[in-house]
Order: structure tokens, then sequence, then C-alpha cells
């Protein structure tokens, strides 16, 4: 495996100073942030002229991770994230702890943990889930490889990640499933 530490360091310090960076994840390519930090956030609405009463998915390295942000984690969906071999965000119930823009108005949020070695090493060295939103105009097609990013979201972003990371990314939405704390569970996108 080839030392990404140069680049992790890179993101890291782009992220803490609540920039936004543009990074590969287990699906397309997305822009991230701290999903703590409300003004980063809104640099995130802003560049993908996006309406902030749409919220985000949020990727965390781990299930403890999740745990942090969520009041309680349905059992449900820890029998989800355990069987789960593709990328499967759910939307879990009782954010607490977040940037208000990430969390819906029913106070779920949506969080994936992502399948993508470089992905979650930087979540796990920044230890704050990342927002994760396609690297896209709202409105127009995901970017599945690094070439299809507008040059538009390429000259906003505080820091890129190199391309040839995106390896091993899907190019395709994850599936949604909502899971409640009693058991329920609605699967939103296959």
């Amino acid at each position: 495996m080839t030392d990404n530490t140069p680049i992790l360091g890179d993101a890291l310090a782009a992220l803490k100073a609540g920039g936004v960076i543009l990074y590969p994840t287990d699906t397309v390519w997305g822009l991230g942030c701290d999903a703590t930090n409300e003004q980063a956030v809104q640099k995130i609405f802003a560049i993908k002229r996006r309406e902030a009463a749409k919220s985000l998915v949020l990727l965390a390295s781990d299930l403890d991770m999740v745990a942090r942000y969520i009041r309680q984690i349905p059992s449900i969906a820890i029998d989800l994230v355990e069987v789960n071999d593709a990328p499967m965000t759910l939307i879990y119930p009782g954010a607490q702890g977040l940037a208000p823009s990430v969390v819906a108005e029913d106070g779920s949020v949506g969080i994936r943990i992502p399948q993508h070695e470089f992905c979650r090493e930087l979540i796990r060295r920044f230890r704050r889930p990342l927002v994760s939103t396609s690297a896209n105009i709202s409105g127009e097609a995901a970017p599945a490889r690094f070439a299809e990013i507008a040059t538009e979201i390429l000259s906003a972003v505080d820091y890129t990640v190199p391309r040839h990371l995106e390896a091993g990314a899907t190019g395709k939405p994850s599936q949604i499933i909502k899971v409640e704390l009693d058991g329920q569970v609605k699967i939103l996108r296959a």
C-alpha cells in the first residue's frame, strides 16, 4: 500500500480550518467538511447551489463514531451494518452534536460507514464525521470519476484529494435505509 500520510495531513489541515475538501468515497466523488461545523456546511450548500432545507449524508469511521452523534442506535442498525457488503446509508433518529443544517426536520440524520480505505482513514484521523454530498451542482449528475467533476466545483474547494485514490469506488449512490428504535425499517433507495 502507498503511504498516504502527506495527503491525509493536507486534507486534515483543510478540514480543521473549516474548509471544504473534494474526496473520493466508496460511491462517488464527494464534497466534504466537518459535520459539526455549521459555517463549513454552509460553504458546501453555496458550492452546490443547494437549498439548505435538504439534509446531507455524513460519513463515520465506525459504529462507535455513529454512537457519539445519535442518542440511541436502533439494534436493527447494528445488524444491518454487520451484514452489509455494499454502500449503505442509514437514516438514524435522534441526531445530536452536529451542525444544525445536516439534521433533517424530524431530527434524523443519514450516516454511512464507507468501504473505502483512504476515506475511512481520513475520518478516523479527523475524529469527527464528514459531510459527504456528491461533488456536483445541485440537480446535475453526480461524478462517478474525477474526470467528470465540473471545473466550477474544482475551483471552489479548499483541498482536492489526488485522483488516483478513487480506486475502489462503485460510481453509484448508496442504498438508503431509514431505521427506527422500534425496529422498523424503510428502504428509501435500493
